[in-house]
């Protein structure tokens, strides 16, 4: 490692604290660390933050100890582990790493090969780094869990997509635009929201602050056929029930304590879990997928047929930009997703 400082710049947390406290975020020098066997070390050039970030600060109390989040990030090799096959020094990559690993809001940062993708060429690093959590968890929501048949434009049917300008609902939006015929209904509820929801690709937005089953009756009078649900699943469930067309499917990626799932029993609705992160903490055999999916997303992105969501950069890497961005994200006005680029000037590495 004597190529490379000893020490680094990073963001980290000690205990959970609200985001307005300026110890709820600070900037520590810690070590950078040695990549293990399958590791890629990466000189971070850009950040995203996801809800994820506040979730783990707020309900994991690290008790003290220095807990680094983040977990999309885009930068490039500068050294790999004796049995890295995939990648080799100077590569510029993508990834969203491992949640039970430290995050890469650092200047340097260990993941697993496996878990990365090549770069897209044609994106800057801040907007390659809006893309991989929420194009590891819509590709895997859509043609995993839900079964869809990517590059299939003869599919047909209707998918909705719930909080569709949101991070995982517009590349969502997005990717089944591009890769299935599937009519694509997005929700959301302020104009500039709708704006943008109809600009990642979706033929109708209906107002997720609305009763959804009259709209959907209006754009979709034979019934919808998928859902795949960011938010509100539990408070719309009774709605889906009644909208989904026989043998309909859920995919789900929000949080909540309880579902009446008895509601979906007539009609035969499956319902299905989305989390990206399933094969990275359970060591999974095919932990590569994610490799070869963010390897498609970057073709898909560099053919011109899906973009970035980055939408709004809040500049150098540091602990007061990203507490502004988790304030952000907080706040559930986020449009997009937010980034983070560089390092103050003196930066290690």
């Amino acid at each position: 490692m004597s190529r490379h400082p000893a020490t680094m710049p990073a963001v980290a947390y000690r205990t959970s604290l609200p985001i307005d406290d300026p110890a709820s975020l600070e900037d520590l020098e810690l070590p950078v660390p040695e990549p293990g066997p399958r590791d890629l070390l990466v000189r971070v050039e850009a950040v995203a933050v996801n809800p994820v970030d506040y979730k783990v600060r707020q309900g994991a109390d690290p008790g003290g100890a220095p807990r680094v989040l983040g977990w999309d990030a885009a930068g490039t090799v500068v050294a790999v582990g004796d049995q890295v096959t995939l990648f080799q020094a100077g590569d510029h990559v993508y990834y969203a790493g491992a949640l039970d690993r430290p995050g890469a809001n650092s200047r340097f940062h260990t993941v697993d090969e496996r878990l990365v993708g090549p770069k897209p060429a044609t994106l800057s690093f801040a907007e390659a780094a809006a893309l991989p959590l929420t194009a590891l968890t819509a590709w895997e929501g859509l043609f995993e869990r839900l079964g869809l048949r990517h590059g299939t434009l003869e599919q047909t049917g209707t998918l909705l997509v719930t909080a569709a300008a949101g991070g995982v609902g517009a590349i969502t939006t997005q990717l089944a635009r591009t890769l299935t015929g599937l009519t694509v209904i997005g929700t959301a509820s302020r104009p500039e929201t709708v704006e943008f929801a109809r600009r990642m690709g979706a033929h109708h937005v209906i107002d997720h602050r609305r009763p959804l089953t009259p709209q959907l009756a209006a754009v979709a009078p034979g019934g919808v056929d998928h859902v795949f649900g960011t938010a509100g699943t539990d408070r719309n469930l009774a709605a889906y029930a009644e909208v989904l067309n026989p043998f309909g499917q859920i995919v789900a990626i929000d949080d909540f304590d309880a579902l009446d799932i008895g509601a979906l029993k007539a009609k035969s609705i499956s319902f299905h879990w989305e989390f990206m992160y399933t094969r990275s903490m359970f060591q999974t055999p095919d932990q590569a997928t994610q490799h070869r999916i963010l390897a498609q997303v970057a073709r898909l992105v560099d053919a011109g047929l899906i973009t970035t969501t980055a939408t709004r950069d809040l500049g150098p890497i540091n602990a007061a930009n990203l507490r502004e961005a988790h304030r952000v994200l907080e706040s559930g006005t986020a449009i997009g997703k937010t980034t983070l680029t560089g390092w103050a000037p003196g930066a290690s590495g």
